[in-house]
């Protein structure tokens, strides 16, 4: 089957946004002190690591790869470039809003996905995907309320 432009640089803006997300929640689990917080970033790199790979899937199914070329470091999201100076600041709540900024990102680029007229199997990974965003960006909200 052959994909469209448009669906094609959707799934890409995805997977994109899911690297950042692991590149994010990786450093942060690193470098946090807070061991909850630690398996909790851990868990969350793990679980975009497995949606890049579903997209990735997606996107073999329908003829195409990923473009590789536009790396992680190239092209990390602004949304996560302040994380480090959170985490050398050890407050937990700075660390949380510097997470949940991320993670506003990655709903946004959900929520624009949504809107878009995506084929067969995708609509309902994509959709499954924005609600795993969605929670998790609502449970580091709650957390961050509750520093």
């Amino acid at each position: 089957m052959e994909i469209n432009k448009e669906v094609y640089s959707t799934v890409h803006h995805l997977i994109e946004r899911c690297k950042d997300g692991v590149k994010g929640y990786k450093t942060a689990a690193e470098d946090v002190e807070d061991q909850d917080l630690k398996e909790l970033f851990r868990k969350y790199a793990v679980q975009r690591d497995s949606m890049i790979t579903e997209l990735q899937d997606q996107l073999h199914k329908m003829g195409k790869t990923d473009d590789e070329s536009s790396s992680i470091e190239g092209t990390l999201h602004r949304a996560w470039i302040d994380i480090k100076a959170a985490l050398s600041s050890k407050d937990r709540k700075r660390i949380l809003e510097e997470c949940e900024r991320g993670e506003d990102y990655a709903v946004k680029a959900y929520e624009e996905a949504m809107e878009k007229n995506l084929p067969g199997e995708l609509k309902p990974i994509v959709a499954q995907q924005y609600q795993d965003v969605k929670n998790a960006h609502d449970h580091i909200r709650s957390l961050r309320d509750s520093a």
